[in-house]
């Protein structure tokens, strides 16, 4: 538990930060939140001081709360206008953001972009749909703000919201504490010092396992042929074994995510599924039920993997294992969060045991193999391999294919970009590969 209590913390309640307002002390202990981890520890007071901060450590450490409190306690003391802008990558950890705003101290939230109008305290909200309101909306005003926040810092740095975030920074105000905050931030700590308007406190976990130790992590080296019906015999063998427990089962692409939960419902499994090809209102009522363990099975895309607290999530399952280390970090951090235990269970074929030594590599833990039980995927495989190829051929007989389509050139057009341009670009790079490949 070293993200949670370590020997400078041990001892330690939210008393300790004796400059924060009795009133925010107070409704922490009615939410039995009392001691701080080691991350809010350390930044807490920083942040309180005035400092930008950046604060690195492993999912479930309470990091969202190491911001959350230190800008309430400001706002109480000088409220007014638009306080803190809060940058985050997807919809779905912006409404979890809100709501523990809420939960501890609750001035005016912003849930969605339009909600601006209604001249909210903190901005909770993602590079994308902020970036637009902004350059369409001249009469807000953000000159004020005193606090910015990026969350999952690292995956907001990557590139790919590059464009959103320089837009977003030209109407910010030049003084202004940056916090940033991620599980895996320190190949880019020069990049968000760079970014940073002060004198930057930095704060990273000292431990070297990028897992928390209540993690317990196995693999299981599977045939191809005969993965689908071992995930399911699985799936079945947590369902009986404990009946109120959740699990996230993540996979590669949307189409897979998609494919997944037509055929574990098919086959009498109720879940729900999380992938960014959902509208936004069937996105947030699956992960509704999911939270309320209506649903105990969730299927979901990497869209699920970053920031997402739900607790009663006991088992993570990687039905396809990523390809970089740090997405299987993110992911297994789903569970194991708060000093509760879990478990991550991971199905590779033999072409894929470089993944997983390149991601014990990063980990700093070996994994624990785990033998399938063949006679029991025996019983199910005809089942499931037929019940999947039934729901493949629904699904391409749907406009799945054409809607993914759409949601790509709206994407791109969001971000400025032709997408006419994109698919001829696309095109020639084809035809080079098919000519270099001939010779």
């Amino acid at each position: 538990m070293a993200d949670l209590i370590s020997l400078e913390t041990r001892n330690k309640t939210f008393d300790y930060f004796s400059q924060l307002q009795p009133w925010l002390l107070r409704q922490l202990k009615s939410l039995k939140i009392e001691r701080p981890t080691p991350v809010q520890y350390h930044c807490i007071p920083e942040i309180i001081n005035g400092k930008d901060v950046i604060g690195a450590a492993k999912t479930g450490s309470g990091k969202t709360l190491t911001f959350v409190v230190p800008i309430l306690h400001h706002f109480s003391i000088e409220p007014y206008g638009i306080f803190a802008l809060i940058l985050t990558p997807t919809r779905e950890l912006a409404y979890q953001i809100a709501e523990q705003f809420k939960c501890v101290g609750a001035p005016a939230m912003l849930r969605q972009g339009a909600e601006l109008n209604r001249s909210p305290h903190i901005v909770v909200a993602t590079p994308g749909r902020l970036a637009d309101i902004m350059e369409t909306s001249p009469e807000l005003t953000f000159k004020r703000i005193k606090f910015v926040v990026l969350d999952e810092a690292d995956r907001l740095l990557d590139g790919r919201f590059e464009k959103q975030l320089k837009s977003i920074w030209k109407f910010l105000p030049r003084k202004r504490q940056t916090l940033l905050f991620s599980a895996t931030i320190t190949s880019r700590i020069q990049k968000m010092k760079d970014i940073a308007t002060s004198n930057v406190f930095v704060w990273q976990s000292n431990k070297k396992e990028s897992t928390v130790q209540q993690l317990e992590e196995k693999y299981s080296l599977v045939n191809p042929a005969i993965k689908d019906a071992a995930m399911v015999s699985l799936v079945l063998k947590l369902k009986k074994e404990n009946p109120k427990g959740l699990a996230i089962i993540f996979t590669d692409t949307c189409k897979s995510t998609q494919i997944l939960y037509m055929m574990m419902n098919e086959l009498g499994i109720d879940s729900v599924c999380l992938h960014s090809m959902m509208k936004q209102k069937e996105r947030l009522k699956a992960l509704a039920r999911f939270k309320s363990s209506q649903i105990k099975f969730l299927i979901a895309t990497d869209l699920a993997s970053r920031g997402l607290d739900i607790p009663l999530v006991q088992v993570v399952i990687n039905h396809r294992i990523p390809n970089l280390p740090k997405t299987y970090i993110h992911r297994v951090g789903r569970t194991a969060r708060a000093g509760r235990p879990g478990s991550a269970i991971t199905f590779i074929t033999p072409n894929e045991v470089k993944l997983l030594l390149a991601i014990e590599g990063e980990t700093g833990r070996k994994m624990t193999q785990i033998q399938v039980n063949e006679d029991e995927i025996q019983k199910i495989l005809r089942e499931v391999n037929i019940t999947k190829r039934e729901q493949q051929i629904k699904l391409e007989t749907s406009d799945f294919d054409e809607r993914k389509i759409i949601y790509k050139r709206k994407r791109l057009i969001c971000e400025g970009i032709d997408p006419d341009d994109e698919e001829r670009k696309r095109f020639k790079a084809m035809k080079r590969k098919k000519v270099y490949m001939s010779k």
